[in-house]
């Protein structure tokens, strides 16, 4: 990555760039500890164990990918921190759309999507006083290994061409900081309103939720008060999905 590109667009960024890492998030995580300022971002080329939602490991592919975890200190409401990750999602979105043109469907609560398929996914971990939010875009990959190749997808598999990296960055961080202040600012409800908007999953949608036990059949019927995802059962039960992978059924 032409990181110099990255810092003279964005010139009061601190952005720790390496050529490979376990994981952005330890190293941002880290760099949170030692008191760094909101807004530092950490990205590599490639992780070894990047991270993923209950425990997986995210597909990090040398050079294909932008691996981004980004340090935040907004001051936040407890009921808004359900929120968060969802307008990391919006800004993931919004910074795909500036560099490619293109729209993706937002799928709850942290998954970006292209052609039904998975595209960028967020994680976000409370680090002592702060949050440390991670980031990873599938940019240029061409394939991806058959555990996940049915539910992956990448910006060049859907336009049968290349992306800067770069350019996605100097996208992405200034979009972060624009839809964490506005929830900051604005409270949970106004990134409630703007998910709901994009995403096809918050309403109407027959999904499958699993809930490690077993797996819920329903239908979405939008956003609760506090972020999470409502469902009608099948069985015609009433249900706040509180976490749990949720699949179009």
């Amino acid at each position: 990555m032409n990181i110099e590109l990255v810092r003279r667009s964005l010139p009061q960024r601190a952005v720790h760039d390496f050529a490979t890492l376990a994981s952005t998030m330890a190293e941002a995580a880290r760099l949170a500890q030692s008191g760094c300022v909101a807004g530092t971002a950490v990205v590599a080329d490639e992780q070894t164990a990047g991270q993923g939602r209950y425990g997986r490991s995210w597909h990090s592919e040398k050079n294909a990918g932008l691996y981004v975890s980004i340090v935040l200190r907004p001051v936040l409401a407890p009921e808004s921190l359900p929120a968060l990750t969802l307008a990391l999602g919006l800004a993931t979105a919004e910074a795909i759309a500036r560099v490619t043109g293109l729209g993706c469907d937002l799928r709850w609560p942290n998954d970006v999507m292209l052609g039904g398929a998975k595209v960028a996914g967020i994680l976000v971990q409370l680090q002592d006083t702060c949050f440390v939010a991670g980031i990873g875009i599938n940019v240029n990959h061409s394939a991806f290994p058959p555990e996940i190749g049915a539910e992956a997808t990448s910006l060049r598999l859907q336009t049968n061409r290349e992306h800067s990296r770069e350019q996605l960055l100097i996208a992405l961080l200034p979009a972060v900081d624009s839809f964490v202040t506005m929830l900051a600012e604005g409270g949970r409800q106004v990134i409630l309103d703007a998910f709901s908007r994009r995403s096809s999953y918050a309403r109407d949608k027959r999904v499958r939720v699993d809930q490690g036990a077993g797996n819920l059949l329903g239908t979405t019927e939008g956003l609760d008060e506090s972020g999470f995802l409502r469902v009608r059962g099948d069985d015609g039960s009433e249900n706040v999905i509180l976490s749990g992978g949720v699949r179009p059924a």
